[in-house]
């Protein structure tokens, strides 16, 4: 049994079956997490007036049970006010940084968290990310999804990257 609990939280069209959750609730597992993934079917037509309620009504449930962190990617990262909320480490990949409301959330400095994403991705603003948190990853020329053009190599490396940062995280999340 593990000492801590993670919960996975999908996109909207990236399920926790995805690379970058298979690899990190890898690192995660090999750190002493016990990883809950959460599933989800977006309603077709969710607006933005109504994402963040929703996401916090499949996200809630799961913290039930004693959580430790959580980790989200893109849609997922309207599970930071919950997060902020309940003083919650947490890793988000590709996070919706032009959304002010997730922005807002990120900004309440209650647990450290860990924001991964790729400069080619629109959702990305690495000042914003670099004010803030000191954890992060950033990956040039990397999509939505943290892929490259060209090589398929060029995106396991990024991939790489994410992973060494996700292990880094979790080593100071556990010690303190």
């Amino acid at each position: 049994m593990a000492d801590r609990r993670a919960v996975l939280i999908p996109g909207r069209g990236y399920d926790t079956r995805a690379p970058l959750f298979a690899y990190a609730g890898e690192a995660l597992r090999r750190a002493g997490f016990d990883v809950h993934e959460i599933t989800w079917q977006v309603p077709p037509g969710l607006g933005p007036e109504s994402t963040a309620a929703w996401v916090a009504d499949q996200v809630t449930p799961a913290l039930d049970d004693p959580t430790d962190l959580l980790v989200g990617k893109s849609l997922g990262t309207f599970a930071a006010r919950l997060a902020a909320d309940r003083r919650l480490p947490a890793i988000w990949l590709t996070p919706l940084l032009h959304v002010p409301d997730v922005v807002d959330a990120l900004a309440r400095p209650t647990a450290p968290f860990l924001l991964a994403g790729g400069t080619a991705d629109p959702s990305w603003d690495g000042s914003v990310a670099r004010r803030l948190t000191p954890h992060l990853v950033e990956i040039q020329e990397a999509d939505h999804s943290l892929l490259l053009t060209g090589p398929l190599a060029r995106s396991a490396e990024a991939l790489g990257r994410v992973c060494t940062g996700i292990e880094e995280f979790a080593q100071i999340i556990c010690a303190g």
